[in-house]
């Protein structure tokens, strides 16, 4: 199964996503921490997103394809996998159905309304250890100012400024409109409410993740 996280910044989709991992085992691959390893580790595709970003210029859909391509090769994700940052367009979707058209997709939609991700990222705070992130209301840390995981200083992105955050609020909303209703034409597209707790908000992903993994085997056995 490769289940797809739908949902703008702060809605919760890194968390779920660990969840998800830690549950069944698939695991989350995020476009941005590949290409940050990528451009780390100095790899060929690392270096041409490389030279892009330092132009201030868009990673390439071309290069963005690939690092995925790569990774859904690898072994650990046979049985399934996460996507969280990936798709974006139409065109990115189109291109994953060609990379690996024959596995069952389903796409978590977390919708989440605007002003509540506002507050959710002005309150945001990450930390730069092991980079655990906390939200006021959302999951607030034990202990004011220190990640309940290693007890390291909880900062807060550059990003999660209010007026980053508008804009980018903004920019998803424009870019994503045609790709939700893309998915709701494939019958893919699962709304899940990401306003309550985060454990209600996981119980509603695993019952539509559960229905479809018994959806998937009975037409394994229909076969």
């Amino acid at each position: 199964m490769r289940v797809i996280l739908f949902g703008a910044p702060g809605s919760g989709k890194g968390t779920q996503g660990d969840l998800i991992t830690k549950r069944y085992g698939f695991p989350r691959i995020s476009t941005g921490d590949l290409l940050r390893r990528a451009v780390q580790d100095r790899t060929s595709l690392g270096k041409k997103a490389e030279g892009l970003m330092k132009a201030g210029k868009l990673v390439s859909d071309e290069i963005v394809e690939e690092l995925v391509r790569e990774r859904i090769s690898a072994a650990d994700c046979r049985k399934g996998y996460i996507l969280d940052g990936f798709p974006r367009t139409i065109a990115q979707a189109k291109a994953l159905e060609r990379i690996d058209g024959r596995r069952p997709e389903i796409v978590i939609g977390i919708e989440v309304r605007p002003e509540i991700l506002f507050s959710r990222l002005t309150g945001r705070w990450v930390c730069p250890t092991c980079q655990a992130v906390y939200s006021h209301g959302v999951r607030a840390p034990r202990h004011h100012g220190l990640c309940d995981i290693c007890r390291s200083e909880l900062v807060q992105r550059a990003d999660d400024k209010p007026e980053v955050i508008r804009e980018r609020i903004r920019v998803y909303e424009e870019e994503t409109a045609k790709l939700k209703d893309y998915y709701l034409r494939q019958n893919t597209y699962r709304p899940v409410d990401g306003e309550g707790g985060v454990e209600d908000i996981f119980k509603k992903i695993v019952g539509i993740l559960d229905a479809e993994a018994v959806k998937e085997e009975e037409g394994r056995i229909t076969r």
